[in-house]
């Protein structure tokens, strides 16, 4: 796999039982990228150990005044120079793509299950930790990949060293082959204090992460209230925390880092030593232990790959578990059907009773705004598995449970709209460009939601000469408007999808009693003989709908048109009307319905107004 292959067509199937687990895996899922930086990694090594050989045989072809010697080192010399140059710069190469294709597969891991999940992500993993994921540990992650092929090839010089050491020159060799698993391995008692602190640091980095993204996320309704202050004293204290857990994990790094400094120089004063009595004794020759002495200082370099690849571990492994905690979640499904075309047919809900007949405008009144909110994502098949009990029965659609059904085939079959949805940035033309029957088009879906105001408004924005508001550019999570302007859009957006099934969590919320009408009778209007389910309280939606179903403790209560349940349910009087108990406990009379024909002649005059 090359960068310039990217992105995967399938990134895989995870092994997401545990956080070394997912790193084999994902290892091994490079194993091709893994054997050629392994190759040359190899390459490098092995030429950069034949340099002491070169430099022996240099030095003793001096002190034996032969030149064909001498010239035959040099020329291997050169040889030798070549080989590391180009096996450097392969090594560099490869270890490099391995690094950036391993995040990049991460990164389409997370986002397929991000996408598999939708809003129901965030209830279940912490925001924070998703963007510490999706950023710092990605790379981490690919570090350790990278890292691993390069301490391999670098594990298997230093064995090729010491058994040519010892074959080259047995009195010397021996020692340097003692010597060498010791310096490898005596860092490694520390090695799991070290984890510990980099496990400390990357959790109070987390936590300080989720802490500064829920703040900016409130940063115009702290301002409001003056909290602004408290919440970045309180991100300055975690920010402080995690500066002194950084510095207690370098402080073991650098004690690791120290040691494998000390011991590889006790090693060469050692080999000096003992290397120059046996020369003056005549055992060895110069040539030999200037071999040997170079081999040994060589060999320096590829011991530091143990010392990366614990590092590279030690910050992976938590990373990991942080990735496998995210990529473990599954949307709650059975084994698919054969049949995958979408259904049609009436939305039942056996959990609470919902029915919304095909074809209708349903709303449902609930006076739990989160009970709604759950109760909108079941629809349309995004619930949360239920930890004690299993997972609830199916939603119903046209008798087809929505859990058996592929994800594509659920997603076009039952569209749900957050009471708060987001808007990506773009132009406006990219924001409607959406995935659509083309039975409705952009401008029918802007006039349903009433977005001529929003219109106007991203026409005088506009950059472009001829002021066209498609051509408009929206900043991140559209910021750059109003709550009521971003929620007509976002409707607009889900109305031009025209699914067979669309549920509405509150979508007239943020506007003001004029808007709601006129945006609830566009609705209605458009979604005329297709299914369409809201939840609302508003008076002026319920007016419009077919029939209105009314939830109490998570069941169907009472179903009617508003009307009758105005008049009939004092329950849904106090919940529509907002009552207080006395006044739900008297005669409901007509002034519930009288507000409303109120509103409704109120509404009809505008309209004629408009219309003139």
């Amino acid at each position: 796999m090359q960068i310039r292959d990217l992105p995967y067509t399938d990134p895989g199937d995870p092994d997401v039982r545990s956080g070394p687990r997912f790193l084999f895996w994902l290892g091994r899922s490079q194993l091709t990228g893994q054997l050629k930086s392994l190759s040359w990694g190899l390459l490098h090594h092995c030429a950069i150990a034949g340099l002491p050989l070169a430099v022996g045989l240099a030095v003793q072809a001096v002190i034996d005044r032969s030149g064909r010697d001498l010239a035959m080192a040099g020329a291997l010399l050169v040889v030798l120079g070549v080989l590391i140059a180009v096996g450097d710069t392969m090594l560099h190469r490869t270890a490099v793509t391995n690094w950036i294709t391993a995040a990049a597969r991460v990164q389409q891991l997370l986002a397929r299950r991000t996408a598999e999940l939708g809003s129901a992500l965030t209830r279940r993993v912490a925001a924070g930790e998703v963007v510490a994921v999706s950023t710092g540990d990605v790379e981490k992650i690919g570090w350790f990949v990278e890292a691993l092929s390069r301490f391999v090839a670098a594990a298997t010089a230093l064995v090729l060293i010491c058994v040519g050491l010892v074959l080259y020159l047995p009195s010397l060799g021996v020692l340097v082959a003692i010597a060498t698993p010791v310096l490898a391995l005596a860092v490694l008692p520390l090695l799991p204090r070290a984890t510990r602190r980099a496990d400390q640091q990357r959790e109070k980095a987390g936590r300080a992460t989720e802490l500064a993204s829920d703040t900016v996320a409130g940063l115009r309704v702290l301002r409001g209230i003056g909290g602004e202050e408290l919440f970045l004293d309180r991100y300055r204290r975690a920010s402080q925390e995690v500066r002194k857990a950084a510095v207690r994990s370098a402080r073991m790094w650098a004690l690791i880092s120290a040691i494998q400094v000390f011991l590889p120089g006790v090693l060469l004063i050692s080999l000096v030593w003992y290397g120059a009595a046996l020369a003056r004794d005549g055992r060895i020759d110069v040539g030999q232990l200037v071999t040997v002495y170079s081999a040994a200082t060589l060999m320096l370099f590829p011991l530091r790959n143990v010392e990366e690849i614990a590092m590279a571990y030690s910050f992976s492994r938590p990373s990991a578990q942080r990735a496998v905690r995210v990529l473990s979640l599954r949307r709650t499904t059975r084994p698919p059907t054969a049949d995958t075309a979408t259904p049609r047919g009436d939305l039942y809900d056996p959990v609470t009773g919902l029915m919304a007949p095909q074809g209708l405008f349903t709303a449902v009144v609930c006076g739990d705004p989160d009970e709604a909110g759950r109760l909108a994502e079941r629809l349309g098949g995004h619930a949360e598995p239920e930890e004690d009990s299993g997972p609830a029965p199916s939603v119903l659609l046209g008798g087809v449970p929505l859990d058996e059904l592929p994800l594509d085939t659920a997603r076009a079959a039952v569209l749900v709209q957050d009471k708060d949805p987001v808007l990506l940035s773009g132009t406006l033309r990219e924001l409607m460009d959406v995935p659509s029957s083309g039975a409705v088009t952009v401008g029918d879906a802007l006039a349903a939601a009433r977005c001529g105001d929003v219109l106007d408004a991203l026409a005088q924005a506009s950059v472009d000469a001829d002021g066209d508001p498609m051509n408009t550019r929206i900043t991140e999570r559209g910021r750059s408007l109003s709550g009521g302007q971003r929620q007509r859009l976002a409707l607009a957006r889900s109305l031009v999808t025209d699914p067979g099934t669309l549920v509405l969590d509150e979508p007239t919320s943020a506007v003001d009693s004029h808007t709601e009408a006129r945006v609830a009778a566009g609705v209605e209007e458009l979604r005329r003989g297709r299914t369409t389910v809201a939840f609302a309280s508003s008076p002026l939606l319920l007016d419009l709908a077919d029939r209105v179903v009314l939830l109490r403790g998570g069941t169907v209560v009472a179903v009617g048109t508003h009307r009758e349940l105005l008049r009939d349910e004092p329950l849904y009087r106090a919940v529509v009307t907002r009552e207080t108990q006395d006044e739900s406990v008297a005669p409901p009379g007509q002034d519930g319905i009288t507000a409303i024909d109120g509103l409704r002649q109120v509404r009809a005059v505008e309209e004629v107004e408009e219309t003139a």
